[in-house]
């Protein structure tokens, strides 16, 4: 993915957020090819935004990630990753490609499963409640954390890496992480299977309330290994991306807690 088409998709995200290459589909089952709508394809339109007649309020909060994901998307050109310089006759320095077991793979593969669900949880609440501050929330996290997934698959493709590893995930963190994957959960913040089934029963407020809840311990765990990639990073463009993900995802976790409030609820633990 070049920096023009990141931006390109990214106009309408909201923060700097997106199992290993597409384990969830639409419906939040196995699907290794990726997929966002029921048809296999990434639905813009969705019918999230607010009709004519909802109130300016659905959106607040929600305008600055969205100008934050569309800039850093500008700055992340793919080729900054793989090429240190070249002159126009096509001499100079190729920087080498990272290996299988660095922290920039093990990032890219990782963070693009937690991208991939938040993409799904999104789209289940979409069909469960016409509330639009929630519906737009669910769009801004579609739209942001499938283009960034979409530029850590097309960085993993250019260094010639897999978009899947054997390696225990967030092994490439190095600090022991003792979090044992169950239940289709397969790192911290990640719903498990049963939560999602969960989920797609509900209807209403309580579709609201427990997407809320699922996506704010969501952002939790990306947060923290966003800012475990950055504390090990040794690719400036990825380090950036990794940062927006930080500061976005932050963001929305405070703007969620004060949804829950509003709804009545507060954050599952």
């Amino acid at each position: 993915m070049s920096g023009g088409d990141a931006v390109t998709s990214g106009r309408s995200a909201r923060d700097g957020r997106s199992a290993r290459d597409g384990d969830f589909d639409r419906d939040g089952g196995s699907a290794r090819d990726g997929g966002f709508d029921r048809d296999g394809g990434f639905d813009p339109d969705g019918d999230f935004g607010p009709t004519e007649d909802a109130p300016s309020a659905g959106r607040r909060k929600l305008w600055w990630p969205a100008a934050l994901a569309a800039t850093v998307a500008l700055c992340l050109g793919v080729p900054a990753l793989v090429a240190s310089g070249s002159s126009a006759s096509g001499a100079g320095t190729v920087a080498a490609a990272p290996a299988d077991a660095s922290p920039e793979a093990g990032f890219a593969r990782d963070m693009s499963i937690h991208h991939q669900q938040a993409v799904d949880l999104s789209f289940i609440v979409r069909d469960r409640t016409a509330d639009v501050p929630v519906r737009n929330l669910a769009f801004d996290i579609i739209n942001t954390q499938a283009n960034q997934r979409g530029m850590m698959m097309g960085w993993l493709d250019q260094w010639g890496l897999t978009p899947s590893s054997p390696a225990k995930p967030m092994a490439w963190m190095q600090m022991g992480h003792s979090y044992e994957a169950h239940d289709g959960s397969l790192m911290p913040g990640m719903a498990t299977n049963t939560q999602l089934d969960r989920l797609r029963g509900l209807n209403g407020k309580e579709a609201e309330v427990f997407y809320l809840q699922l996506m704010l311990e969501h952002h939790k765990g990306g947060v923290e290994m966003a800012q475990g990639y950055v504390d090990l990073a040794k690719n400036e463009s990825e380090k950036r991306l990794a940062q927006s993900m930080v500061i976005g995802q932050t963001s929305e976790i405070k703007l969620i807690t004060e949804m829950l409030a509003e709804r009545g609820a507060q954050p599952a633990s």
